[in-house]
């Protein structure tokens, strides 16, 4: 192994992997100052803040073989002691322009001219836009004056998001020589020429622009009552898996209701359901049936997300039980003295980061995922407050954007997931523990 650095080399680094994927591999572990991707050579330099940071971070990946989009990654430390421009240059394959190729991923939110000149706008004077749909999703032509603001502004935003959790930018330099805008319209507009017609059809102005590469990716205050009216859930969901729903899900269910049958009475109840069910929706309201006391009604916030959670939830243990759950007959649950009401909680996970926690959607596994944690905490606090769920094999937290978080793997997928009912929302040193389930095979 080479000598310890503050830089990371990563190998087999395929096309499919974007500069967001290696900095959610890395993240964990301290801050990412630079990242290099060198495409021609599959290959990935990632340089942490300090070398602790980076050794924390190899020496956990030696044990746990990194995996992105289904392809095994492998990481050293690297010759470099520290990425210089000359490196960085390496690493970029498109000569700077004052024309930049913006693709946009995780669209669940109109992305109008007017959004963009708002967002590229505060680094130069924007002179040109235009929009369109290519198979690579939603792009955009953005010209500026100058050259100069062009490599500012793709400095500045490349890999980030308009709004929290989605409509990630991916900006390289295009190689056209000027923009030309047909139309002034939510779809294109010149700056320049304030004249000319609106085209109320709102068509492209221009087609033939080519496909981006690469995927990539200004935290802002856009939307966050996560309503997908404007598009559709199927649409918005599908934006949040990358482009494909998963399979089994149609995406055209519409009942909200869900049957939840084989339950243990003596130890469940609607607070419990609740934060099982809250991690595939919204949850409205949830009634358990006295007349029969191991089955439960669920109203969930849409029909899609009624799906996911009958898709990943059917046959799932819980308290020595498989669950059976369906689709009801009921369309909605209504109003009274034996339903619990959680439309306005502010527990529901899919107010705020709705396509974060839609990625996050999966079967119950035997790692959780805990989140608002006491920033002092450590390892066997955490194990203090769940042993009694079951036994915990590996335990490790960790720190992400300054706020503490911990992954814990249990023996097994029920004992992950009884933790997860009795424990999340729980309140640990004044902080609210959020939990869910991880995807990850080890830790």
């Amino acid at each position: 192994m080479a000598e310890q650095s503050k830089v990371i080399h990563v190998r087999n680094v395929g096309h499919e992997i974007s500069e967001n994927d290696l900095l959610q591999l890395f993240q964990p572990f301290g801050v990412v100052t630079k990242l290099v991707m060198l495409r021609a050579k599959n290959q990935a330099l990632v340089q942490m803040q300090d070398v602790a940071s980076a050794d924390s971070a190899i020496q956990f990946y030696i044990n746990s073989q990194p995996s992105i989009r289904g392809r095994n990654v492998y990481v050293q430390f690297s010759s470099h002691r520290e990425l210089t421009t000359m490196d960085q240059n390496q690493g970029r394959e498109d000569e700077p322009n004052r024309i930049l190729l913006v693709t946009v991923h995780q669209v669940l939110y109109p992305m109008t001219v007017d959004v963009l000149q708002q967002v590229f706008s505060p680094h130069g004077f924007v002179e040109k836009i235009v929009t369109f749909q290519k198979s690579a999703g939603f792009q955009a032509l953005i010209q500026y004056e100058t050259r100069q603001s062009a490599v500012t502004a793709r400095g500045a935003l490349q890999g980030r998001n308009v709004y929290d959790g989605c409509c990630q930018l991916d900006i390289q330099f295009s190689n056209l020589d000027e923009l030309q805008v047909n139309y002034n319209n939510d779809r294109s507009r010149d700056f320049t020429n304030p004249n000319l017609p609106t085209d109320q059809k709102g068509r492209p102005s221009q087609a033939g622009y080519g496909d981006a590469g690469n995927y990539g990716g200004i935290q802002g205050s856009g939307p966050r009552q996560a309503g997908f009216s404007q598009m559709g859930n199927a649409q918005a969901i599908e934006a949040a898996f990358g482009g494909d729903l998963p399979p089994g899900i149609t995406g055209t269910n519409e009942r909200c209701t869900i049957l939840v049958t084989n339950l243990n009475p003596d130890r469940i109840d609607e607070d419990k359901l609740f934060n099982l069910f809250s991690i595939y929706g919204n949850i409205v309201r949830i009634k358990l049936l006295r007349n029969k006391p191991d089955h439960a009604l669920v109203q969930m916030g849409d029909g899609f997300q009624a799906e996911l959670a009958v898709h990943f939830l059917k046959g799932a243990m819980l308290f020595g039980k498989h669950l059976d759950v369906n689709f009801s007959k009921h369309p909605i649950i209504t109003q009274g003295p034996d339903t619990h009401e959680y439309m306005n909680s502010n527990l529901n996970r899919f107010n705020r980061n709705a396509a974060k926690n839609y990625r996050y959607c999966c079967s119950p596994t035997r790692i959780i995922h805990m989140s608002s944690l006491p920033q002092e905490i450590i390892e066997d606090e955490i194990a203090s407050l769940l042993q009694e769920h079951g036994i915990i094999v590996n335990c490790k937290v960790f720190e992400m954007n300054g706020k503490k978080q911990a992954l814990v793997q249990f023996e097994t997928e029920e004992e992950a997931t009884e933790a997860l009912v009795c424990k999340h929302a729980s309140s640990l040193s004044g902080f609210v523990v959020r939990i869910s389930f991880s995807q990850l095979q080890n830790i």
